[in-house]
């Protein structure tokens, strides 16, 4: 694990640094091409669309052909995708490219997570998920404050450049330097079910996927619609937006690491309720925020829902792939949260059409409430 986790992570840092590097940017450069807001919310979605069909898929093949093979197909395709941003012109074009960058990334992050999953200890499942997560939002952090910072300085253009080449870089890495593993199977006896069908037999996953779903419905809301929020509302520069979010992703990265050790030493259920509770509450205080200063505190605040909430849920679900295979499970979870962040922005952008933008905060944290509900009454026992 010592050997391989520091390619792996160096990898998924890099690759996400580049997404990081435009989601401050992509509201703003679709609203300059004339995009509404259910537009808005069509071109988010296209990425999380296409990625959610994929991941379950690529999820379960990944544990028959090996991890390798889809990480580094995943990284060169992300690499190419990025420069297609530069070329869409139009709303179609602009949300074909964020189909196909969405593709891409179904083979990126939920396989690097099984990979990690096949080498943690039982026991150990925080704190390997922790230092995972940690190397998730790092890169998606830096990559929020790098964005705002090349457009600021430069154009459009030199923030997509940035991400296609550091995905370019990611994908040479990978390649020369991580190994093949074996996978666990899952303990499947010749008469039994497929592993997908088994898992709805399991009342944890159905919680875990509950979970994930509803926390992915705020994300996507608040990652699509808080830039409009800050530069409309609160006359903040795309710089500055890129602040915001960097704060809220790098401090919810620098305590991944406490989180999953948190989560081996605790009840991971516990902590999955509380962290969402946090959650909800952080959105449903967005719209009472009336300076950047203001909105840089509520986004420390929080940080702390993925912290708590997070390690523990992957912690969980890298114990249900033991069972039904690590790629299979993983790419369930991962993909209740791509299905998430389509709903999140096309939902978002039907309320804020209807009402306004603070109405889609209010939403989200209703439905982190419903689905923080259904968590516990799935895992009751």
């Amino acid at each position: 694990m010592k050997r391989v986790f520091p390619v792996l992570a160096i990898s998924t840092f890099s690759a996400i640094l580049g997404v990081g590097i435009i989601s401050p940017l992509l509201p703003l450069y679709a609203d300059s091409l004339g995009a509404s807001a259910i537009g808005l919310g069509v071109i988010f979605a296209g990425f999380s669309v296409s990625r959610a069909l994929f991941m379950p898929v690529v999820g379960r093949m990944s544990d028959r052909k090996g991890r390798k093979l889809f990480i580094c197909t995943g990284l060169l395709a992300y690499a190419a995708m990025s420069l297609g941003y530069i070329w869409a012109d139009t709303v179609a074009q602009l949300t074909l490219v964020r189909i196909l960058h969405g593709g891409a990334s179904a083979m990126i992050i939920p396989v690097a997570q099984a990979y990690i999953g096949d080498l943690s200890p039982e026991g150990e499942e925080g704190k390997w998920q922790g230092y995972f997560n940690a190397s998730f939002f790092t890169g998606f952090g830096f990559g929020s404050l790098l964005g705002g910072l090349l457009t600021d300085a430069y154009s459009w253009e030199a923030a997509f450049y940035a991400m296609g080449s550091l995905a370019g870089l990611a994908f040479l890495l990978a390649l020369w330097r991580l190994p093949e593993v074996s996978p666990v199977r899952e303990e499947r006896g010749p008469g039994d079910k497929p592993s997908f069908w088994r898992m709805r037999e399991s009342g944890a996953m159905k919680g875990l996927v509950s979970y994930r779903f509803v926390y992915a419905v705020g994300r996507g809301a608040f990652s699509c619609f808080l830039p409009l929020y800050g530069a409309d509302k609160l006359g903040l520069s795309a710089g500055e937006i890129g602040i915001v979010i960097s704060l809220h992703i790098l401090l919810m990265s620098f305590s991944q690491a406490i989180g999953g050790r948190l989560a081996d030493a605790v009840s991971r259920k516990a902590l999955v309720v509380m962290g969402s509770l946090v959650s909800l509450a952080f959105l449903a205080l967005v719209p009472f925020t009336d300076s950047l200063w203001q909105l840089l505190v509520l986004s420390a605040f929080g940080a702390l829902g993925g912290t708590l909430a997070l390690p523990a849920a992957s912690a969980m679900t890298v114990a249900q792939g033991r069972t039904y295979g690590m790629g299979a499970a993983l790419g369930m979870f991962n993909m209740a949260m791509s299905v998430g962040m389509t709903v999140g922005p096309l939902l978002g952008g039907v309320i804020a059409d209807a009402w306004d933008i603070d109405t889609v905060f209010y939403c989200g944290a209703g439905v982190g409430l419903g689905g923080t509900a259904l968590f516990l009454w799935f895992t009751r026992r």
